[in-house]
């Protein structure tokens, strides 16, 4: 499966905490050296959880290499996200959820 990265960009944190952002439900970390950083005060306060993976840009070998590390980290990330959804969302309470998807990234 292809996806294309057309029209993504990197966003900074005050994009979705500054005024006129839009409301989250969930705020993900995904990169491993932001875990003890300290998150802003995000509007609405949603649910957060760090799911840490390792930067794949920051690792050096062969072009088959870089592939293999860039699918790796996408398929951890899938699996968290699968996980997640798969969670019985309207049964459970807002400390439940946010139970589950930290440990969902401690996976």
């Amino acid at each position: 499966m292809h996806v294309t990265a057309d029209g993504c960009r990197t966003r900074g944190w005050l994009e979705f905490a500054g005024a006129g952002a839009p409301a989250l439900d969930f705020v993900f970390t995904v990169c491993d050296n932001v875990a003890g950083e300290v998150c802003p005060v995000w509007p609405g306060q949603p649910m957060t959880a760090h799911w840490g993976v390792a930067d794949p840009t920051l690792f050096e070998g062969t072009d088959e290499q870089k592939a293999k590390v860039f699918f790796d980290t996408a398929m951890i990330l899938k699996r968290r996200i699968e996980l997640m959804l798969a969670l019985p969302l309207a049964s459970l309470d807002r400390l439940a959820i946010q139970r589950e998807i930290r440990e969902i990234g401690a996976c």
